[in-house]
């Protein structure tokens, strides 16, 4: 009986640390950006620093590209949050819009998700199809 509480107690620790992973504000980092075609087939990669902060109502994104900033910022549609393991075994799904610095805006459909301790960002704009954005996250954490 006393192992039974003890293991119920500890289920419900890992269940609140997961769910206040996403209840914060989170940022992912790459070095490496991915463009793959509508098939998945890659298109091109860039060597290039990007970080992507969040939580569920905004977002920013930050693309150095040979040290020049490119900054687009946005608003969270929709966002689901499901991790096992905190930065590494989950999944966070968001619909958001981002706007650039000259006002362009863009629509996408982004997907965080861990398997194996790896995390990988995926990327789709129903305004560019042929284009989906890769980003294998370096570093996954939250926001301090």
């Amino acid at each position: 009986m006393r192992s039974f509480i003890i293991t119920l107690l500890l289920l419900a620790a890992g269940g609140t640390i997961c769910k206040a992973q996403c209840d914060q504000r989170l940022s992912a980092v790459s070095s490496k950006t991915t463009h793959l075609d509508a098939s998945g087939a890659v298109k091109h990669s860039d060597d290039e620093s990007t970080t992507v902060s969040f939580d569920k109502s905004n977002i920013t994104v930050i693309v150095n590209h040979d040290g020049n900033d490119d900054k687009m910022t946005g608003t969270v549609k929709s966002y689901a949050c499901d991790w096992k393991i905190p930065f590494k075994e989950g999944k966070t799904s968001m619909n958001i819009s981002l706007t650039n610095d000259n006002g362009e805006s863009r629509d996408f459909s982004v997907t965080i998700e861990g398997k194996d301790g790896k995390v990988t960002l995926m990327a789709e704009s129903p305004q560019e199809p042929d284009d989906k954005i890769r980003l294998d996250i370096d570093k996954f954490e939250t926001v301090k």
